[in-house]
């Protein structure tokens, strides 16, 4: 039987590792190609090599347009066209009050977790255009839903990308693109396991409902859900996959 992504040409950015390439090996086994960008590859070499029949590794600093210019040249010569896209690449800064705030640090997130989407969409976009559609996933926060001290740049970033999505599936739904956003909880990720900035906002498992962080893998399906026919009514709508994390937050 067919993958439910068969045919299909995704761009996944923050690919290298954790959720993004979780993601990645998702889509290609539900029959997509897949385009892995990343400025950080704990192994590029054994990347490249899963990856070498229906893949394309590259180096992608979201935050540079043109690198996502080249990247979709790329893209475009070897496999078509591009179909989907998922601005999954995203930063943590060091806990900090915002009058103690540098601003070059509240910048560094500001640019891969907001103008790195956005990018995304701008250079993108144009390509699933001429494919006659598709489907574009924004991965925020839940973050992107609820404030929380110390982390100004972040939730700053997530709350922008929320808002980009809304305008970006208003923009693009009469071309037949969907556009949606993903807000994650914990996830057990390199970066969640590395940062204790990462660890505070995502809080502690055993504050959560279901007792513990996700897997990326569990993200990763939500992300083909998104990125399928199956959610073939679904746009700029948030998709929240947290544990039940905001349960007791709650939401705006």
């Amino acid at each position: 039987m067919a993958g439910k992504l068969e045919g299909k040409v995704a761009v996944i950015t923050g690919a290298g590792r954790g959720q993004g390439l979780a993601e990645a090996r998702l889509f290609a086994a539900e029959g997509a190609n897949v385009v892995l960008g990343d400025v950080r590859y704990d192994d590029r070499a054994s990347v490249a090599d899963e990856f070498a029949n229906n893949g394309l590794v590259v180096d992608l600093d979201v935050a540079d347009a043109g690198q996502w210019q080249a990247m979709v040249d790329q893209t475009r010569q070897r496999f078509g066209g591009i179909d989907i896209l998922i601005n999954n690449a995203g930063v943590v800064a060091p806990s900090v009050a915002i009058i103690d705030l540098d601003i070059e640090q509240y910048m560094r997130v500001i640019r891969v977790n907001q103008i790195g989407p956005l990018l995304g969409i701008k250079y993108v976009a144009p390509s699933i255009i001429e494919r006659g559609g598709g489907a574009i996933v924004n991965i925020s926060s839940v973050a992107g839903l609820g404030a929380i001290p110390g982390a100004a740049p972040y939730v700053s970033s997530k709350f922008a990308t929320r808002g980009l999505t809304k305008v970006a599936a208003l923009e693009l739904g009469p071309r037949n693109i969907r556009v949606n956003s993903i807000h994650p909880g914990g996830v057990d990720t390199p970066m969640l396991r590395g940062s204790e900035s990462a660890k505070r906002i995502n809080y502690e498992p055993k504050n959560l409902a279901l007792g513990r962080v996700a897997q990326p893998e569990e993200v990763a399906r939500l992300a083909l859900f998104l990125a399928c026919d199956d959610s073939s009514y679904c746009t700029g709508s948030e998709f929240v996959i947290d544990g039940g994390q905001m349960c007791a937050l709650g939401t705006p």
